[in-house]
């Protein structure tokens, strides 16, 4: 038998030696934070209950504020003073559970201990099962397992024959189909034969065929398609049994005859049926063409996954669809050329998720003789996709095929391969089997061969006899396959077709009637025997057929003779022939030689031409069919079977040539095609190994081919990267190679004669899985296809189609003959080589001569082996461990492993490869990174199989060299990535943890290596400061700790370098490091092998130092508190400023003001001062990466032993301590949870992403991507371009995998279900909780720390800073219980801290305390009053009296009440009872005034309780509610503070709705109140003095003034004590008032304000706040004058409410201040709107006129509103004062409307009769005030007499006209509008009339002459006005206009003459004495009839 055959049949047999690492899966690239293994570790979670989910639903809690409103409208249902009612209220009402043992004396190490426990129980184990891991890319550490080198589909069909009718049957007809690529133009897949015939049409033929095998009976098949494009079509083709006729007469019968008309044709179609068994009985083995029809596949597919139904129903029609195709990644690989035309879009195709169609093809097309070949039919085919086809104009033969088209199953039963083998699943044999199909690739298709297949397809396409003479017509082809001459020699290896035996020795052609020059369509399937031999030949014989039936006439005639010899110069000699035909039978030995041949005496057709074109194509995995491969391989196997000489194609090649031949051959291996290597790739790569490990001796001589074959290793890998590199994982491997080195490669067996070792010997180590053909697969590899054939499982090799008998021996034998290596024919020639050459073959290991190579290689060789290192790193190490096993050294330690040759090789190759890295990361990116990862990957392996301390020192070596470039790189970011990527391969060796040494305690090393031996040498005696210096060792980067935990110091010195803020450059690599760490944790999390608590903390010593680390970081860490306020729940800003709960009360910036601190301190808490001394800015990390490293403290801190911590604590400095509070309370705010309503709203807006895509745009910009994501980027098809990107080449041969892009977020989001996002919230609940009781439990370190030092009090503050930050945040009831227990422990052991020393905190505790007092948890309540009530105990027993908490309790309620959303009075009451109760209870009390002074403070509280019920029933009514809160403000007149506060909240309730101006004066009055208080504290000059000092900002201000006799001295203890009574406070409230002031447009106020800061900041020498101050009184100036005239204050409306159902607003009357520009129609609207809805539309009348309102005449039941327009009032005096819009819109108090009335009640009447009524009102306060309406408190009329109204009038009119004329600049339509008014003539009531009715007589009534006379002056004034405007209208006017001008004149002179005698008559009466008069003129005209309060 061939050796090249063995070979073959034994590469796709032989078992797989796979190397498996015990512990693999859990190093890091394993890691478990994936989603699926995340969900499983999340399982039973508690539900944690958090007061946010649980809030009301909003409906109902709406509706019963609704009845609320309707209940009760009075402010005063109970008055202020009524206690009855509220303590009846609270006495009423249950308290909660009360705590045990709360009140007793118990030890505080006690308590601790309790609590300690508590916290401590059924806590969560594995803190990252809660956290989700953060975006990457994929993980550098993962290495795909490649895949199993399998058997290669493309997509698979299947199609099932279902029927075909003709409209008559009265024959058999035979069926064929095939896939046609048009566009190729290829046939793509083997013929699949069939036929429908009944039993009764196969009867006919009965004598004709033997018995039919159950194979051939096949009706369905599977088709595969590589490459699917629109230009496939399935083809079917007919055929008959041949008949006299050419094919239109016999097809004739099939179009006349319709199937209805049988009965009319019964005849005729007895007839026809009679002819055709005559046919059948004597021509029944040949066959004619017939018919044939073609299927647009692409457009069944498409149009069937359009279909709703199941299953469609399609008829075939010719509409076009084209189909969209996303390529499913199967095993097949693609060339770069092939794939360009597949994905373009428009002819894009997928077949694998169609919906299944049913067919029904209604036309044939009858066959023309002269069109049968391919070149026709694609013609024919690429017409049919055209619309005005020519086929459609043929006559169709009618009939109905019915065809089923679906997708392929995974594995379909009863399947037989293209060899009729059985797939397995194959339940019995007798049911009609499925076929599988073989394909014929449109291009190539790159896959090795995994199965032995063999087949030879022969296509005879035409015969010319057009030349020969004698009768040669109807001709046939017979086709036989012959081992020899002799007839009787054909094989029976030819496939039969349908209904007929399985093979056959002979197979015929179809018959052309009359026809001379043939064409043929047939398909011959020959399955080739194993071997061939120069005899194996094809044997063409031609025949004449005589249809007709003559006598003495034979059935055929044979006419012909050709052949082919199977074998050239012991090549298959394969394509496309021309052949010459003999005429007569060939001699003897004909069969060696070709039939071009002349031979001597034979008769040829036609002169010896060629006349008969075949062509022949071989589908094997023997023959290589590539003339370098097939030589390379026979020299091979000549030295292997020492055959000498040896002949290849034309060559003889003797031994002593034999070396240059061998050699030669090996480097001509790169001219082979692709194709062929790639298929022969395991073979191959094989050979060239045995070559390096098994040198050959030729002539005696050992040749070393070491070198050659690493070259020619080398350059096809490379060839496979370059030309297949839309293969390659993330890491540029090609899967091909990767799979080749998993699966394929092994050893050869070096020992000629011993079998490879037992499974004894395999130490768990190495696992040959025998997996490529058996049917049982190791379960571990889940194998996409798995099918085995019958003949490679020797339990079947009995089946009736077993292959060749050689090739069956051999894969029998497989079983029996496990060793059986690859190489056993070496054992036979041993010993034959020994007698000849007298020494054995010297034997290498290949892992040596490999290393060995390539560190000696050069050149462009090296260059090779650079590109694909990580091909030879893999291989190397597989052999090594090979090795260990085979030399049963697994167990041998690891230093006597390997020699010490082969260990200089390895240091050397590393070293010189890490130079490589370095000296070229810059100029071949991509390459560099693909190097490094290999040879991180290769360290990696090595650390598992070679001495660990060795491989440290190559670690270090590289390391050493990457360091030494960092330093002199200007941009050391591309660099430091790569070091990185090393550094995260190498830490995911799974058995990280254990190379840390982490149990080996730190002590000076002995040696400078960090290997074990130094570890041990333990040395003792030192002294204690030295065991301090060590624990400060293990909390630092300290060299004892780097040498000890090597690699944990590498991560941890690469987190510091990167986090540095002053690395420069490395910004980028942020994210990329912390994912590292965060990664490393979270797989030792995971780790079964580190559950254990001891275990964890013994690998969380080796991550101490990252704590310092991250404390360092603390100014970059992205600032989690800010998000709080815009997420609009109450937060605390900073901790010490707790007006700032509703975010919206103060503005941070001011907030910090008042507290006294320079605004950039904002967010951080006191200590982070000192680190940005230096002044620099920090970037900051982002959110994700902050989150990460965050977590990553959090792990240590809870895994870490709490004795270690809390020593390490104990030495840390104040400042240090400070650093890491910061970093704690930034833990809160950053792992706080996020409430279900959160995840809802995410879920409907994906905003996550958008940081993620800032985070990746920074990496963009600041080019850290590099190659190496980029390819991660390409192979998965997300096609980023990053500013690397150019470098890499085109990028078509990608998956576009949507599920990769950043867009999918979006779509797949919307979709998450409820229980999505209820288990999403469920697992933020929780890790919340850990979070908080991780920082807890650190907290408690903390102080424990404090306690046991006695010094370091003053970080108590910052412990409790961050307590209360927590209880601010949103926690669970579980945190929350024990964040109040540790609280209370706090308070009993330091009470002064928070009594004396941290008075701020003390405010906010208190507040926080009664925030979770109303809650509604009532776990929550119980805990937190008894917080409250022991607070309160505390200060009582330090000083007798709790005034301190009382005063702060009483503030924190008012301030809440006054700005919190849900605040629920139900909740809180039960709280205060609560607290009553233990008052009650506490014996120990009992007798002081403790329980007295509880009391009181809870009543109290309860009737700020009872103003909040009323304001929360007005919290529509802005103006009512803002009244009750000035109401409550005021109620507070006598404590200073809490009215404060009250302003406070007034002020944030005003600038939410954007009353700047009104807001501002809050604060004035704040700030007045302040200093009032001040000046009584302290005596300063530059201070303002008290209220007075304002009065030019506001005149309402004095109200603060404190000159009450129930005034409280501030000394008194808890009074004016909050942080505004300073000078500071009162800085900031002032500069918020200036701030207000600006907003709101009143920067004159500004100018005031700063008045008053000026000279406190002067007294400070504060320059730089001065300068701020007067760039802002620049800019208000400079406003002032840029904005004159375009300024809107407000427009004022008096409101008059009328009606009982008002309750308090009862006949009141207000002015309100609306937003300037209000519309009258818009205040009422609004007021309509709300009031409507309070009392129902039907209830509530607005009184339209301005009329006063009589209350008699009021429907009793209605409430009414009145709305008037009024204008702000001044007298004639004080206008001298208010020149500026400003100063007539500013301090305004007067208003008035002007009502026109007659006598007789109508409003307006006759000149004469036309009365005015003028009201001015007066308000309490003057606007701008702390409220927007203020009520009316006095009212006069004026009334005007009809002239006196006309005086007016004209007054009016005379001023308009002088504006008019003196504008400027002129604005000539303004002009003539009012001068047409003026003089026109047809003005009705006009100056003409007005003058005729009132100055045409003179009055009788002597009062009225002063009147007539000031009337007939107005006139003279306004006849010159007038006169002056047409003068100056004369000036503007254009040429067009001259006409107007004139008309307007003539009107005017007009006018004047009318006018003359009226004006000139003067009365005599007043020009008596004109000197004693004159003086009182003014007086009296102010006296005109003035009526006071009518």
């Amino acid at each position: 038998m061939d050796p090249h055959v063995r070979d073959c049949v034994r590469s796709y047999t032989e078992d797989w030696a796979i190397v498996n690492r015990k512990y693999h899966k859990l190093g890091t690239g394993f890691n478990p934070n994936t989603l699926d293994k995340q969900k499983e570790r999340q399982k039973g979670l508690p539900k944690q209950i958090f007061e946010s989910d649980e809030a009301p639903d909003g409906n109902s809690y709406q509706d019963e504020q609704d009845d609320l409103k309707r209940r009760s409208m009075s402010i005063d249902d109970t008055p202020r003073g009524s206690w009855a009612c509220s303590i009846f209220d609270l006495k009423n009402s249950l308290p909660d559970a009360l705590l045990p043992n709360l009140l007793d004396r118990t030890p505080n190490e006690e308590i601790d201990h309790h609590n300690e426990d508590q916290r401590k129980s059924s806590r969560h184990k594995e803190l990252f099962a809660l956290h989700p891991a953060p975006d990457e890319e994929e993980p550098i550490e993962r290495l795909s397992v490649p895949e199993v080198p399998k058997e290669h589909f493309g997509q698979r069909l299947l199609v099932k024959c279902l029927s075909l009718k003709f409209e008559i049957e009265i024959e058999p007809i035979f069926a064929s189909l095939a896939l046609y690529d048009v566009k190729e133009k290829k046939k793509i897949s083997e013929n699949f034969y069939f036929d429908l015939n009944s039993e009764q049409m196969k009867g006919m033929l009965r004598p004709h065929v033997p018995p039919a095998a159950i194979s051939t009976l096949a009706r369905s098949a599977i088709f595969s398609i590589t490459y699917p494009s629109q230009d496939v079509f399935l083809v079917i083709k007919l055929e008959k049994v041949l008949q006299q006729g050419d094919i239109g007469e016999c097809a004739e019968p099939y179009m006349i005859f319709k199937e209805s008309d049988a009965a009319k044709n019964k005849e005729k179609l007895e007839k026809l049926k009679c002819q055709a068994e005559q046919f059948c009985q004597r021509l029944g083995k040949y066959r004619m063409p017939f018919a044939w029809t073609a299927i647009h596949l692409m457009n069944i597919v498409s149009s069937a996954g359009s279909l709703e139904r199941d299953s469609t129903e399609v008829e075939v029609g010719t509409g076009e669809r084209k189909g969209s195709w996303s390529e499913r990644r199967n095993s097949s690989i693609v060339g770069r050329r092939s794939l360009e035309r597949t994905t373009s879009g428009d002819e894009a195709c997928n077949l694998t998720s169609f919906r299944p169609a049913t067919l029904t093809v209604t036309n044939f097309f009858k066959q023309e003789g002269d069109r049968l070949s391919d070149e026709d039919l694609y013609k024919f085919l690429a017409d049919m996709r055209r619309p005005s086809s020519v086929l459609r104009r043929l006559r169709p033969i009618t009939a109905q095929l019915k065809i089923d088209i679906s997708p392929a199953p995974e594995n379909p039963h009863y399947c037989l391969t293209p060899e009729l083998l059985q797939v397995k699943l194959y339940p019995d044999s007798r049911v009609r089997p499925t076929r599988e199909i073989l394909e014929f690739p449109a291009r190539d298709v790159y896959i090795p061969n995994t199965t032995y297949r063999n087949l030879l397809y022969v296509y005879p396409q035409s015969l010319n006899f057009a030349n020969r003479q004698g009768s040669a017509r109807n001709i046939t082809v017979k086709v036989q396959f012959m081992y020899g001459e002799d007839p009787s020699n054909a094989m029976p290896v030819i496939f039969g077709k349908s209904s007929c035996p399985e093979f056959s020795k002979e197979a015929y052609t179809a018959v052309v009637y009359h026809n001379r020059s043939p064409d043929f369509h047939e398909e011959i399937k020959i399955k080739l025997p194993a071997t061939l031999t120069d005899h194996h030949h094809l044997l063409f014989t031609f025949y004449h057929v005589s249809c007709q039936q003559k006598q003495n006439t034979p059935l055929e005639t044979p006419v012909g003779y050709t052949w082919i010899p199977m074998l050239q110069n012991g090549r298959l000699k394969t394509g496309q022939f021309c052949l010459p035909v003999s005429l007569e039978k060939p001699p003897q030995a004909y069969s060696v030689l070709s039939p071009e041949v002349p031979l001597p005496g034979m008769k040829w057709v036609d002169n010896h031409k060629g006349v008969f074109n075949v062509e022949v194509v071989a589908v094997s995995s023997l023959h290589t069919q590539d003339p370098y491969l097939d030589k390379f391989f026979a020299l091979v196997h000549a030295l292997d079977e020492h055959m000498f000489p040896v002949r290849i194609g034309d060559m003889r090649i003797m031994e002593n040539n034999l070396e240059n031949e061998l050699k030669s051959s090996i480097s001509a291996l790169n001219s082979s095609q692709l194709e062929p290597v790639v298929r022969f790739l395991h073979l191959l790569l094989d050979k060239l190994i045995l070559l390096v490990v098994r040198p050959p001796v030729i002539a005696g001589q050992i040749v070393n081919l070491g070198q050659a074959s690493f070259e020619a290793m080398a350059s096809i890998i490379n060839r496979l990267h370059k030309n297949l590199d839309g293969n390659q994982d993330q890491h540029g491997r090609n899967s091909l190679l990767a799979s080749y080195i998993y699966y394929v490669f092994r050893l050869p067996n070096t020992y000629p004669n011993s079998p490879s070792p037992g499974p004894g010997g395999l130490g768990g180590s190495v696992h040959y899985a025998t997996m490529a053909r058996s049917a049982v697969r190791p379960a571990s590899l889940n194998l996409n296809r798995s099918r085995s054939l019958s003949n490679s499982n020797p339990d079947i090799s009995g089946t009736p189609t077993s292959p060749d008998d050689e090739v069956r021996s051999i894969i029998g034998s497989k079983a029996t003959d496990r060793s059986c290596n690859r190489m056993s024919s070496h054992t036979e020639t041993s010993s034959f080589l020994q007698t000849l050459t007298g020494r054995l073959p010297t034997k290498k290991l290949f892992h040596e001569e490999l290393a060995l190579q390539w560190v000696v290689c050069s050149g462009s060789v090296r260059e090779a082996a650079l590109q694909q290192a990580w091909f030879f790193f893999e291989l190397m190490v597989k052999s090594m461990v090979h090795h260990l096993y085979f030399a049963d050294k697994l167990d041998a330690p690891r230093k006597n492993r390997f020699p010490e040759r082969f260990m200089d090789d390895v240091t050397a190759l590393v070293s010189t490869i890490a130079g490589d890295i370095v000296s070229r990361f810059q100029k071949d990116t991509e390459m560099v990174e693909r190097l490094n990862t290999s040879l991180a990957f290769f360290l990696n392996d090595l650390l598992s199989i070679m001495d660990r301390g060795f491989v440290f020192v190559l670690i270090k070596t590289c390391y050493k060299q990457v360091s030494s470039k960092l330093y002199s790189l200007t941009n050391p970011s591309n660099l430091a990535s790569l070091r990185l990527d090393f550094l995260r391969i190498i830490c995911s060796h799974e058995h990280y943890v254990t190379l840390n040494l982490p149990c080996s305690l730190l002590t000076p090393p002995a040696s400078p290596s960090p290997s074990v031996s130094s570890a041990t040498s333990q040395s003792s005696g030192f002294s204690t400061n030295v065991q301090d210096q060590k624990i400060a060792n293990m909390f630092e980067l300290s060299v004892p700790f780097r040498q000890q935990h090597y690699l944990a110091g590498l991560v941890l010195t690469e987190l510091a370098v990167i986090l540095d803020p002053d690395a420069e450059g490395l910004f980028g690599l942020h994210k990329k490091v912390i994912n590292m760490v965060h990664n490393l944790l979270s797989s030792h999390d995971s780790d079964p092998r580190y559950s254990d608590p001891q275990v964890k903390a013994r690998v969380a010593m080796l991550y101490l130092p990252l704590i310092g680390v991250i404390m360092e970081t603390v100014p970059q860490l992205y600032d989690f508190t800010e998000s709080h306020n815009q997420r609009g729940r109450p937060s605390c800003v900073a901790a010490d400023d707790y007006e700032s709960e509703g975010g919206s009360m103060i503005s941070q910036t001011v907030a910090m003001a008042i507290a006294g601190t320079s605004v950039p301190q904002l967010t951080r808490p006191s200590s982070f001062l000192l680190t940005s001394s230096s002044g620099r800015q920090h970037s900051t990390f982002s959110t994700e990466s902050s989150r990460s490293l965050l977590i990553c403290l959090l792990w240590v801190l809870k895994n870490a032993d709490e004795n270690v911590l809390q020593k390490w604590f104990t030495d840390l400095s104040v400042l240090q301590l400070n650093r890491l509070l910061d970093l704690l309370y930034l833990c809160v705010s950053c792992f706080e949870y996020k409430g279900k309503k959160v995840f809802e709203r995410m879920n409907s807006l994906t905003f996550k992403k958008s940081k993620d895509m800032r985070a990746k745009l920074e990496e963009a910009i600041l080019g850290s991507i590099g190659a190496r994501q980029e390819m991660v980027r390409r192979s998965r098809g997300q096609l980023e371009r990053s500013p690397s990107g150019s470098a890499f080449g085109s990028q078509e041969n990608l998956r576009w995998r949507k599920d990769m892009t950043h867009w999918r977020q979006n779509t797949e989001k919307l979709d998450k279900s409820r229980a999505e996002i209820e288990h999403e919230a469920l697992i933020d609940g929780n890790l919340a909780t850990e979070a908080n009781l991780i920082i807890l439990d650190t907290l408690e370190i903390v102080v424990q720390t404090v306690s046991v030092t006695e010094s370091k009090e003053s970080i108590l503050g910052g412990v409790l800073k961050v307590l209360l930050h927590s209880m601010a945040c949103n926690q669970s009831a579980l945190y929350l219980q024990h964040c109040f227990a540790t609280q209370r422990a706090l308070v009993s052991k330091f009470p002064e801290l928070l009594f004396e020393e941290e008075t701020e905190q003390c405010a906010d505790l208190c507040l926080r305390l009664l925030r979770h007092c109303s809650s509604s948890i009532s776990t929550i309540r119980s805990h937190a009053s008894a917080s409250l009530y022991l607070l309160m105990r505390q200060n009582f027993e330090i000083g007798n009296n709790f005034a301190r908490v009382k005063m702060q309790v009483t503030m924190s309620l008012s301030s809440l009440v006054g700005t919190s959303q849900n605040f629920n009075e139900e909740f809180l009451r039960r709280s205060l009872k609560t607290i009553l109760t233990y008052a009650e209870e506490d014996l120990e009390l009992r007798e002081t005034t403790f329980p007295d002074q509880v009391q009181d403070l809870v009543f109290n509280l309860h009737m700020i309780l009872s103003d909040t019920v009323k304001m929360k029933e007005h919290q529509e009514d802005p103006e009512m509610l803002i009244d009750l809160m000035y109401r409550i403000a005021k109620g507070y007149q006598n404590s200073p503070d809490l009215r404060l506060t009250w302003l406070q909240n007034m002020a944030g309730k005003h600038s939410e709705r954007s009353n700047h101006a009104e807001s501002a004066q809050c604060l004035v009055h704040s700030a007045a109140l302040v200093a009032e208080y001040l000046s009584m504290l302290e005596d300063r000059k530059y201070l303002p003095v008290g209220c007075v000092t304002f009065q030019n900002i506001s005149s309402n201000v004095l109200e603060e003034s404190a000159v009450s006799d129930d005034v409280v001295s501030p000394d008194e203890e808890g009074i004016c004590s909050g942080k505004y009574f300073t000078e500071a406070g009162l800085v900031g409230l002032l500069e918020q008032a200036a701030a207000s002031f600006s907003m709101a447009g009143m920067y004159e106020a500004v100018n005031e304000v700063y008045k008053v800061l000026i000279p406190i900041h002067e007294a400070n020498r504060d320059a730089k706040k001065l300068s701020t101050i007067h760039g802002k009184l620049q800019e208000a100036f400079s406003k002032i004058v840029h904005q004159d005239g375009k300024r809107m204050f407000g427009t004022y409306f008096r409101v008059g409410f009328y009606g009982t159902k008002f309750g308090d607003l009862d006949e009141q009357e207000f002015v309100y201040k609306e937003p300037a520009i209000t519309k009258l129609a818009e205040i009422s609207h609004r007021l309509e709107g709300f009031y409507g809805e309070r009392f129902g539309e039907d209830v509530l009348e607005v009184i339209k006129d301005s009329n006063p309102v009589d209350k008699c005449k009021l429907d009793p039941n209605k409430a009414y509103i009145q709305i008037t327009y009024v204008e702000p009032y001044f007298d004639t005096y004080e206008m001298k004062d208010r020149i500026t819009y400003f100063d007539k819109n500013y301090n305004l108090r007067r208003f008035m409307y002007c009502t026109p009335f007659t006598l007789d009640g109508r409003a307006h009447g006759e000149l004469h009769e036309q009365f005015k009524r003028k009201t001015i009102l007066t308000t309490s306060h003057a606007f701008p005030y702390i409220k927007t309406r203020i009520n009316v408190i006095h009212k006069e009329e004026i009334i005007l007499t009809p002239i006196e109204v006309a005086i007016e009038d004209m007054q009016k009119k005379t001023q308009e006209l002088a504006f008019a004329t003196h504008q400027d600049p002129a604005d000539p339509k303004m002009l003539q509008m009012v001068l047409q008014g003026s003089v026109g003539t047809t003005v009705n009531q006009g100056p003409l009339e007005v003058a005729q009715v009132f100055l045409s007589e003179i009055p009788n009534d002597p009062k009225l002459f002063r009147h007539h006379n000031k009337l007939r002056l107005c006139f003279k004034d306004f006849t010159k006005r007038c006169e002056d405007a047409l003068r100056k209208n004369k000036s503007l006017i254009g040429p067009d206009q001259k006409e107007y001008q004139r008309e307007l004149e003539r009107n005017y002179h007009r006018l004047k003459e009318a006018l003359q005698p009226l004006i000139n008559r003067k009365i005599p009466q007043l020009y008596k004495a004109v000197l004693p008069v004159a003086c009182h003129r003014d007086s009296f005209s102010r006296m005109s009839l003035r009526k006071m309060d009518l």
